[in-house]
Order: C-alpha cells, then sequence, then structure tokens
C-alpha cells in the first residue's frame, strides 16, 4: 500500500485574526514534512458554510501552495463538486490543467457531489439531480484536456466549440476518482474507469467483497477518460507515538473531536430524503467506530493510532482487504499540538512505511 495525508482544515472556535491563518500554515508544515519523509499524496476536500468542521472551501489554491513548496508528493484535488452552482465543468478543467502544470504532472482529481445540507442548500442544488449532473460533467472533463476544441449540448450545462486551455501537464490527463462517501458509489466508480477515494468503513469481510466487486467491475467498465485508474483508497486517522496507550488516547481524542464536528454537519438525507442519498456512508460509519469501544486497547478496528507495532497490525488488515492506498487525516480541530503532529508522521515513517516497502519488494521478487 501507498500513504497520503488527507485535509479538512478544521478551524475550532474562537476565531480571531489569526485563528485560519495558522490552521492553514500548520497544514503546509505538514504536507513539507509528508513530502521529506516519502508520503505519495495530499488530499485536500471542497467544502463550504461548514463552521469549524472544514474552512476548505478553495482546496485548489491550497493545493497550489502544497506543489509549490513540494518536490515529490501528489497533490489530490479530493473532491471537486460537481453541480451547477458549485462549479461549472469548463472551470474545473481549466483549473485542474493549471494545477497539474504548476506541480509538474503530479495532480490525481477526485470529484463528487457533496452530501450536506448546508452546502447544497446554500447553493439551492437540487439533491435529486446532484448524481445525474456529476455522471455529465465527469464524461466532458476528460474530452476538454484531450480535444483540441470541445463542444458539447447536454442537460446540465452547454457550451460551444472552444479551445478549452491550458492542457494537463500528464498525458493523457491527470488520473481520476470518484469520492465515495455513500454505499454502491465505488461501484459506480468502477463502471466508469475510475478510481475510488475513500470506501467507507465497514468489515474487513464487507470490505474484501467491495474490493472483489469493484475489481469485476472494473476489467469490464466504459471508461470516461482515457485510461482507467484501478485503485481503490480508504481514509483513515493517524497518530504514531512510542507509547501505545498514550497513542490511543491522544488519536481516541482527535476520532471523538471530528466525530462531534461531523455530527453537526446535516447530511442531505435526513432534511431531504431522496433515494439519490443512501443511508450509511463514511461520516456515520466513522462515527459509529469512534462511538464504539474498539478492541482492548479501546481503539476503533482499523484505525492507525497508538504505538508503531499496533498501527501495523491494524494497517495490514486494510493491505489484505484489497485497498491500495491509505490517506490519513493528522488532525482535528488543532486538539493535538502541531509538533506532537509532525512527529507522529515521521515515527510513522520510520517504524511503519518499511514494513509495507518490503511487501512491496518481495512481490517484485517472485
Amino acid at each position: 500500500m501507498k500513504f497520503g495525508i488527507f485535509f479538512e482544515l478544521s478551524v475550532p472556535r474562537p476565531w480571531d485574526d489569526e485563528t485560519e491563518h495558522s490552521v492553514y500554515m500548520n497544514a503546509l508544515e505538514q504536507v513539507r514534512l509528508a513530502d521529506e519523509l516519502g508520503f505519495d499524496q495530499v488530499w485536500a476536500v471542497e467544502h463550504h458554510f461548514l463552521e469549524e468542521y472544514s474552512h476548505c472551501s478553495a482546496p485548489d489554491v491550497f493545493l497550489s501552495a502544497c506543489a509549490a513548496q513540494t518536490k515529490r508528493i501528489r497533490v489530490g484535488h479530493g473532491i471537486v463538486v460537481c453541480v451547477p452552482g458549485f462549479n461549472h465543468p469548463i472551470r474545473i478543467a481549466e483549473r485542474a490543467a493549471v494545477l497539474d502544470i504548476i506541480s509538474s504532472g503530479r495532480l490525481d482529481l477526485g470529484t463528487g457531489r457533496s452530501a450536506t445540507w448546508p452546502e447544497l442548500g446554500g447553493f439551492q442544488a437540487d439533491p435529486d439531480e446532484t448524481k445525474k449532473s456529476w455522471d455529465e460533467y465527469i464524461h466532458c472533463i476528460p474530452k476538454m484536456w484531450t480535444q483540441e476544441r470541445f463542444e458539447y449540448q447536454g442537460q446540465y450545462f452547454s457550451m460551444p466549440n472552444r479551445a478549452v486551455l491550458p492542457k494537463p501537464y500528464q498525458k493523457p490527463h491527470p488520473p481520476l476518482w470518484v469520492a465515495v462517501s455513500s454505499p454502491g458509489t465505488e461501484f459506480d466508480a468502477a463502471d466508469r474507469g475510475m478510481g475510488a477515494l475513500g470506501v467507507s468503513f465497514t468489515s474487513f469481510a464487507a470490505q474484501e467483497q467491495r474490493v472483489k466487486t469493484y475489481r469485476e467491475r472494473i476489467a469490464n467498465c466504459d471508461p470516461v477518460g482515457e485510461f482507467v485508474n484501478n485503485q481503490i483508497a480508504s481514509v483513515n486517522f493517524l497518530y504514531c507515538h512510542p507509547e501505545d496507550e498514550e497513542g490511543v488516547k491522544i488519536g481516541k481524542n482527535m476520532i471523538g473531536t471530528f466525530q462531534y464536528m461531523a455530527g453537526q454537519n446535516a447530511m442531505a438525507k435526513e432534511v431531504y430524503p431522496t433515494s439519490s442519498y443512501p443511508t450509511g456512508g463514511l461520516l456515520a460509519a466513522t462515527r459509529r467506530q469512534a462511538d464504539g469501544p474498539g478492541d482492548a486497547r479501546g481503539a476503533p478496528e482499523g484505525i492507525a493510532v497508538g504505538n508503531p507495532a499496533n498501527i501495523i497490525r491494524e494497517l495490514k488488515k486494510w493491505e489484505a482487504a484489497g485497498v491500495d492506498r491509505v490517506n490519513f487525516m493528522l488532525n482535528a480541530a488543532e486538539v493535538i499540538p502541531q509538533q506532537r503532529v509532525l512527529d507522529s508522521l515521521r515515527l510513522f515513517a520510520k517504524e511503519v512505511m518499511p514494513a509495507f516497502q518490503k511487501s512491496e519488494l518481495a512481490e517484485v521478487g517472485s
């Protein structure tokens, strides 16, 4: 497996003139260190109106700073909301191409449709239409990148014949992903030849079955882009500490804080009942995990908190389930002091990453 980091950019109250600036500067310092340590990706969400939970409303700007301050780590725009009112597909294609150019071809583009009512209602989007507009967008954006000129007449947008510029640095285009926050979305990703970003937390047996079905369906997909991105990534929490008890204690506090903030966000399905937003999904499952007693250590199963040995044990379960990547949330509302976050990253890179690099080398030699 490969490892990345994942940002919501949560900003705790009370707010003053420096609060948001401090959160962003801490995140950029974490990205620079992750790049030096060999983490493979940095992802940033797109959220709007979600007070404290996420102040990351312009992830392309944040990721541009990440790209300018790093050399190797890939920048993941995860996700771009593909809903009219939020973003126009031409602007998505243009901004993504610029980000790919300034990062020298390190962009991964994640797509999705938003799931909270504050966001959907704030942009006056119809929840029954978001999946349809997402599907229309993701079929058109790769063509804007690869065709010299593009024109389209559709349900959610239309455009006359134009050259959409610039073109991405990566050829034929950056890898495409779908955010998975509702059950079954990973199969929508597979059918379109796209990576599944953030498969919902579930039992490992259920996860293995989902991975198996994803692989079967993507093998027979009709890709929206010029190539198939056959990858599954999960979202996790990370706090690595030499002492397991201390690591679990601090990690659980981070998880509980995230759980509390997530609970303040009214999901679309709770306000506007519709088959387009089924029950379950990443946030709900994460909340259940965070509420449960977990194992004897008190940490939820599969979560990367504690000492290196126990984190290796938990991550091996994801590897065995067939997950290709794990992206870690490093903090929530700044409950972990910055120096401890940086120390956690260093210890993880030193003690945990080699356990997975060895397995990759063994596969090459077999």
